[in-house]
C-alpha cells in the first residue's frame, strides 16, 4: 500500500514546483526589497538563495558535487522569472531520473531521499516565505506536506545545530499540518 509520505521525490517536487513557479513569477520588482520571515534575507536575496538551491540540487540528484561557494544575483538578469521556471523544471527532471533517490548523495554524504526532501522543503517553505513577504497566502499541496513531515522532524535537531532551523515554535492544537511543519523549522506561521 502506498501513502502520500512514500511518493517519489520527483513527483513531490513536480507538485511543489507547480505551486512555486507561478508565485515566484508573480513577484514584482517593487517587492524585491521587502523583508521576509527569514530575517537574513529580503525578497531579492531569498529568491537568489532559492535559485542557488534549485540549481545545485540538480547536481546532487545526479550524485555530483555542487558549488555552494557563491550565490549569483540571478534576479538582476532580464527574464529571471522564466529562468526560475526553467530551472525548477530541470530540478524535477533531475530528481525524477532513475536512481536519483537511491543510495547516498556523494557531496553531502546523506541518503539521497533525505537530500531530495531538503530541496523539497526549501521549495515549499521558502515559497511560503516569499508569499508572506509580498502579502499573499500560500498553502502547499497536502501530499507535499505529508511527504516532508517525517523527514523534517528527523532533520530538525541537526538543522538547529547548524543554524538552518530556528527553535521550534509552539502552536495551538488547531494548527494545520503545514503550520506544524513551518513551526518545526522555527517559523511562526501565525505571526506573518
Amino acid at each position: 500500500m502506498t501513502n502520500e509520505a512514500q511518493l517519489r521525490i520527483g513527483d513531490l517536487l513536480r507538485t511543489a514546483a507547480d505551486d512555486a513557479v507561478p508565485l515566484v513569477g508573480g513577484i514584482d520588482d517593487a517587492s524585491l526589497g521587502a523583508p521576509t520571515p527569514c530575517a537574513e534575507y529580503d525578497v531579492r536575496a531569498l529568491l537568489n538563495h532559492l535559485f542557488s538551491v534549485v540549481v545545485n540540487f540538480q547536481v546532487l540528484a545526479a550524485k555530483g558535487t555542487p558549488d555552494f561557494s557563491e550565490t549569483p544575483d540571478r534576479v538582476a538578469a532580464a527574464g529571471w522569472r522564466e529562468e526560475f521556471g526553467a530551472e525548477a523544471g530541470k530540478l524535477v527532471e533531475a530528481w525524477s531520473a532513475p536512481g536519483a533517490e537511491e543510495g547516498t548523495s556523494g557531496a553531502l554524504g546523506l541518503p539521497a531521499r533525505t537530500v531530495g526532501c531538503m530541496v523539497l522543503l526549501d521549495l515549499t517553505v521558502h515559497v511560503w516565505d516569499l508569499a508572506r513577504a509580498i502579502g499573499r497566502t500560500f498553502a502547499p499541496d497536502p501530499a507535499v506536506v505529508a511527504g516532508l513531515a517525517g523527514e523534517v522532524e528527523g532533520m530538525a535537531p541537526m538543522a538547529r545545530r547548524m543554524g538552518v532551523f530556528g527553535d521550534a515554535v509552539d502552536l495551538p492544537g488547531d494548527a494545520t499540518a503545514f503550520e506544524r511543519l513551518l513551526a518545526t523549522t522555527g517559523r511562526d506561521p501565525r505571526a506573518w
